[in-house]
């Protein structure tokens, strides 16, 4: 049996107890350099197609490229963040392949002398901490980008293909992790962990956006599956090119899924890419998976070889910022948040959001309840993650503000909300647009003070007899009549003054 008659999917509990995960994570972060890896060509994100072009991005005759030394820097200081050792001298070599989307029709790598090896990254998962090892980081450039017109959105069955050369050249850092074992059922979210802490990372070295949803970080997710108790890893499948941490895990546990079923039905797995489908929430056969040798890989004539001094490592080093684990643990402990807290805050990649929120001036209680509650809602429904929300953080604080000013309440934040997120303005000109402020007029309120008492003389009567309690449902109904936008602490003084039960 192979992939071509795949049987029902394996339980996702049935797979991991029958057999044992073995993951491999290359992750490609997009630098953010000025210009791009070997030409001066800017590097804009959404320029119009092919106008950041040039003869050396373009691979015409005659043209020589030239490293970029920034991102040679940032390359080393990433391989430092990383815990690697930075080697005393490596070049960069040409990796020979069908490219339709890079116009030489080769990409300049790094193949046996990448810059930085031999790291490792400790995530947390459920408590416990796993060690992942890193076997390379190297740097090399971006390809172009195709969009293939038609309904299979892929270059088979497509009517046509364009492409966009601005992205060919850009440099990127390809972080390359040694085999990752012994996380059992919680693989996917190991993954995802480690995806989520290297955005955060590069980051914090200020050398990448990482925007996943504009193709910034990318992560090719490599798993094979073996009979638990056994020690030969079986073949592996590489799933490319995956845009998001929540699809890491999502495509991940698919995989250990369809491999299990084929293992489980006698079959062999096939050695292959293959593409994540966000939509359907499965993976697709690519192309089978090439190894070394069939890109022929050989030394980069045009280009020197990078011999950084031990001098300028040590400089770079002194750059870097806080190690994650350090940063962590002192924000908990400047939040005031419980470890189950915390956790929370981390399992749902929000650490930078609130940290940024907190940064903007609003407390750490409130960037977390609006970020793990109110947007964390909305970002499911939307099927996105939570930085892909069109909303920052300083305007999270500032909707904060407005509900500690007295201005809206919760019930009114949430439609402020709303407004910033269909692109309607600031939460200030969403508040005055909407007409959304608490009304605190005491003529108004009272108004409908007096109506709810004669509407509800039941109730009035028992708050005028000592119950004060009852006030609650006084309140509700001011409120409903006010559509939200009362001051209930007001309203309720309003009722109790009224009703001689102060």
């Amino acid at each position: 049996m192979t992939t071509g008659t795949m049987p029902s999917l394996l339980d996702y509990d049935e797979a991991v107890e029958r057999y044992d995960p073995v993951l491999g994570l290359e992750v490609h972060v997009e630098l953010s350099t000025v210009t791009k890896m070997f030409c001066g060509c800017p590097t804009e994100f959404g320029a119009p197609p092919n106008t950041q072009v040039c003869p050396v991005c373009l691979g015409l005759p005659g043209s020589l490229p030239v490293v970029n030394g920034k991102a040679v820097e940032s390359a080393i200081r990433i391989g430092l963040a990383l815990g690697c050792d930075i080697v005393d001298w490596c070049r960069f070599a040409r990796k020979n392949y069908f490219y339709p989307d890079m116009p030489k029709n080769y990409q300049i790598s790094q193949y046996d002398e990448p810059i930085a090896v031999n790291g490792e990254v400790e995530v947390e998962v459920e408590g416990r901490t796993y060690t992942i090892g890193i076997e390379r980081a190297h740097m090399e450039e971006d390809t172009g980008k195709s969009t293939h017109v038609g309904t299979s959105g892929r270059i088979h069955g497509a009517d046509y293909s364009i492409v966009d050369y601005n992205r060919a050249g850009i440099p990127l850092i390809e972080i390359v992790t040694k085999p990752i074992e012994g996380t059992g059922a919680l693989a996917p979210q190991v993954a995802r962990a480690y995806v989520s802490q290297l955005r955060d990372l590069m980051r914090a070295l200020g050398v990448s956006d990482v925007r996943m949803e504009q193709g910034s970080l990318r992560c090719d997710a490599n798993v094979s599956l073996r009979p638990q108790g056994e020690t030969p890893y079986g073949l592996r499948t590489e799933t490319k090119n995956v845009n998001s941490l929540r699809s890491v895990e999502r495509a991940l546990r698919y995989e250990i899924c369809r491999q299990g079923a084929i293992l489980d039905a006698g079959g062999k797995v096939t050695q292959e890419t293959r593409h994540w489908h966000e939509d359907t929430g499965i993976t697709t056969s690519g192309r089978s998976k090439e190894e070394a040798e069939d890109y022929r890989y050989f030394p980069e004539p045009d280009l020197v070889p990078v011999a950084p001094s031990p001098e300028w490592v040590e400089e770079l080093r002194a750059t870097l910022p806080e190690p994650p684990s350090a940063h962590r643990k002192r924000l908990a402990e400047a939040w005031g948040f419980t470890e189950m807290e915390f956790r929370d805050v981390i399992g749902a990649g929000a650490l930078h959001l609130v940290e940024a929120t907190v940064e903007a001036g609003t407390t750490p209680a409130a960037a977390r309840k609006w970020w793990l509650g109110e947007l964390a809602r909305r970002a499911k429904e939307a099927e996105v993650e939570l930085e892909a929300l069109p909303i920052t953080p300083p305007q999270v604080a500032a909707i904060q503000a407005l509900v500690d000013a007295g201005t809206v309440n919760d019930k009114l934040a949430r439609e402020v909300f709303d407004g910033v997120l269909a692109g309607e303005g600031t939460p200030e000109e969403v508040v005055k647009a909407r007409g959304l402020a608490v009304v605190s007029d005491d003529s108004a309120l009272g108004a409908a003070v007096d109506r709810a008492i004669e509407a509800n003389p039941d109730v009035a009567e028992k708050i005028r007899g000592g119950k004060v309690a009852a006030a609650g449902a006084l309140i509700g109904a001011v409120m409903k009549e006010m559509r939200g936008q009362a001051d209930a602490g007001r309203v309720r003084e309003l009722i109790l003054e009224r009703l001689g039960a102060e």
